[in-house]
């Protein structure tokens, strides 16, 4: 009885430390996105979406709402520093039934793309078309 007990717990121990590092690495792997997103270089993004779905097989929608870049999700941070290419390639790769949803202040990005009147841009657009 006394080894079963001993198993299982070092079965979880272990699995909890395996998980804590699987998510420090996600968060490493994932830690210059903002930059990329800003700098709208769409190659890099690219490279970076395959590496952590090869890696963690996470996709796009799986951390998209966690990453925050200066408070504003990576759309919202394509539009406010004109990242044409970046941001449509994030609204081409997001499920349309979660662009419609609100974010993390309660606001939409369509409610927020009409609050700051950016629905000239074309990342605006794209997002219109996809909704």
């Amino acid at each position: 009885m006394l080894k079963i007990v001993k198993t299982s717990l070092f079965a979880l121990t272990a699995s909890l430390a395996f998980t804590g590092t699987a998510s420090a690495n996600v968060e490493e792997a994932l830690a210059n996105i903002c930059t990329i997103v800003s700098a709208d270089d769409k190659g890099e993004l690219r490279k970076k979406m395959r590496a952590v779905q090869s890696d963690y097989r996470l996709k796009l929608h799986d951390y998209y709402s966690g990453i925050s870049c200066n408070g504003q999700s990576l759309i919202r941070t394509a539009l406010q520093n004109n990242a044409v290419e970046v941001g449509t390639l994030l609204v081409k790769k997001m499920p349309s039934r979660e662009l419609g949803e609100p974010e993390n202040d309660g606001k939409t990005l369509q409610a927020w793309i009409n609050e700051n009147g950016l629905q000239d841009h074309a990342i605006a657009k794209e997002l219109m078309d996809r909704l």
